[in-house]
């Protein structure tokens, strides 16, 4: 039991420790209002301070980024870089490799990616070497001898030789090949000296020759046991092609079933052997399209880097600052080919009148094209050309006189008739566009003078048979010239025939003075000599007028950027775009300057 003594000891304690509870508390709530609730009226000059120092930390760490960005470009720039696929879309469709026919956008693409020839032009369209590495001619002018490169190699590894070259040529001539290239080819013997030299013997002078041998070679150890008249259907021109150019075949597949969505898409890959350099690109992957719409969409989306087949520039693709239009001059031409030997267009003052009739500044406006003018039968750029023998036009009142002696009389209605018949014939042109546009305002033109034009427009495979038989009564066409003058495919009497090699003389033109001069043209070397013998042929086609020359065509490459070394400044063809196309590059990285 506890005592009473006890009980009010413990008592002493209790109230002791209530007290040193309550001091304390007391203690903690004076410590609070010193140094807590005191000094809040001093947050607001602190927060002002803090916010004070971080913001000049943002804005010097914020200037110092800015200036370490400009500080790159004294020191770093965006550089071209290896790597990536390339994707172009062709209008057309893929039917052969083989650059012995090869013909059409796509086929031609393809076969000039794979193929590579003795020589090639480059980006100012001049003529050097590929799997050549030399020519010399003979003091005569009718035997060239070309020297192959070191180590030439097909695709498939196989040493490229003299005999492929020979092989090649050999195939071409043959009749029952039945090669586009025949006609270029007839007459030349070419032998094999040893495995790097082969020789090129001439029937006489031709001093555009050289421009001849920028074909493509196939290889003889394929090819060589393929009977000539098999040689267009083999299944190396469509499945599995071996070449010696910048890029080779990997695949090829087909989407699409009806023929409007029908799509072809060649994938190729960058050949390690090539002999001018393996290619910058991973892959090269030819796309093409039976339509427009869906190659314009498809490059909208993205899908492709590089279009052809454009007729002129999508306006909605205007405003894409990605998207870089290149319109390259191409040494061509188009004209009106005034069929000589038809009723009407075998009078020449008829031909005089419908030349005066017209103005080819307004044919070129309605092409509603950056094309460039032409009125001759030489391009202003070629050798010969002479601005005192071109086309006369655009004089209507004297159209109207020479139709007048023609017989073709004006009628009530206002328009030409002569023995009750009237004045009216068909242009026959391609289905196109630019074509379409041009044909138009020329029949609007004639229209003013009386004369009754219709058009005829044909799909390319039905114009290409209209002018195998040389199916029409005038038309709107282009001619490739290259870069030399020599243009006697075109206007030369023995070319006129359908049973000759080309029959490539459209108006079936005959002139005694125009073949001499032709002939002297072509097979003169001395630049001054030529000039001076084309005079005749100029001064009498500018007389007889057997075509209205129009304008020089150009090729419409679009782009999405970037894209290096690309910088043509004029073409033969649309495929002298791949000239440099083992140095193009589509990626960009940042380099520091040299």
């Amino acid at each position: 039991m506890i005592d009473r003594v006890t009980k009010l000891r413990w008592r002493r304690r209790l109230r002791s420790g209530q007290r040193q509870v309550e001091d304390l508390g007391s203690q903690a709530e004076q410590g609070l209002e010193q140094h807590l609730i005191k000094r809040m009226s001093r947050l607001g000059r602190v927060r002002r301070f803090i916010a004070t120092w971080v913001a000049l930390l943002v804005l010097i760490f914020g200037g110092l980024f800015i200036q370490i960005r400009k500080l790159q470009g004294y020191y770093l720039t965006s550089q071209p870089a290896p790597g990536g696929i390339y994707n172009e879309g062709i209008l057309g469709s893929f039917t052969n490799a083989n650059p012995i026919y090869a013909v059409g956008s796509v086929d031609s693409s393809v076969s000039r990616l794979v193929f590579s020839g003795l020589f090639k032009f480059n980006d100012k369209n001049q003529l050097e070497d590929d799997l050549a590495k030399s020519y010399t001619v003979d003091e005569r002018g009718t035997t060239y001898t070309v020297t192959l490169k070191d180590n030439l190699q097909w695709q498939d590894g196989a040493p490229l030789t003299a005999e492929d070259i020979v092989f090649t040529y050999a195939t071409i001539q043959n009749p029952d090949t039945k090669s586009p290239l025949a006609s270029s080819w007839q007459g030349i013997k070419v032998s094999a000296v040893n495995k790097k030299t082969v020789t090129f013997v001439l029937p006489s002078i031709l001093s555009a020759f050289p421009y001849s041998m920028t074909n493509g070679i196939i290889p003889k150890h394929v090819l060589g046991k393929v009977s000539p008249d098999q040689m267009r259907s083999v299944l190396f021109n469509t499945n599995n092609p071996i070449g010696s150019g910048p890029f080779k075949w990997d695949a090829i597949e087909i989407v699409g079933n009806q023929d409007e969505d029908r799509e072809q898409r060649i994938a190729l890959k960058p050949n390690d052997t090539y002999v001018n350099g393996k290619p910058k690109l991973d892959s090269f992957v030819i796309r093409s399209f039976a339509n427009e719409v869906k190659m314009r969409g498809a490059f909208k989306k993205g899908e492709l880097n590089g279009v052809v087949g454009f007729s002129k520039m999508p306006k909605d693709l205007l405003e894409d600052n990605s998207v870089r239009a290149y319109n390259i001059p191409l040494n061509s031409q188009v004209l009106i080919f005034l069929k000589t030997t038809t009723p009407i267009f075998g009078d020449q003052k008829v031909r005089q009148a419908v030349a005066y009739g017209l103005n080819t500044g307004m044919v070129r406006v309605a092409a509603d094209t950056p094309v460039l003018p032409s009125d001759s039968p030489l391009l202003s750029n070629q050798l010969g050309y002479d601005k005192s023998l071109t086309q006369k036009t655009a004089d209507p009142g004297q159209a109207s006189k020479l139709l007048d002696e023609a017989g073709w009389k004006l009628n009530e209605t206002g328009r030409r008739v002569k023995d009750g018949k009237e004045l009216t014939f068909a242009l026959t042109t391609q289905s196109d566009p630019t074509y379409e546009a041009v044909a138009k305002n020329i029949k609007k033109q004639l229209d003013t003078l009386g004369i009754t034009m219709e058009i005829v427009t044909l799909k390319d495979n039905e114009l290409q048979s209209a002018l195998a038989v040389h199916d029409y009564d005038s038309l709107l066409y282009g001619i490739s010239l290259g870069p030399d003058p020599d243009v006697f495919a075109y206007w030369h009497s023995s070319q006129a025939d359908l049973r000759s090699p080309s029959h490539l003389n459209f108006s079936e033109y005959k002139s005694t003075a125009a073949d001499k001069s032709l002939e002297a043209g072509r097979t003169r070397n001395d630049p001054a000599t030529r000039a001076i013998k084309y005079r005749p042929f100029l001064d009498n086609w500018a007389k007889d007028v057997p075509a209205v020359a129009l304008y020089q065509p150009r090729f419409l490459y679009v782009v999405r950027e970037p894209l290096a070394n690309f910088n043509p400044t004029r073409m033969n063809s649309g495929t002298d775009r791949y000239n440099e196309v083992n140095r193009w590059m589509i990626r960009e990285t940042m380099q520091q300057k040299q």
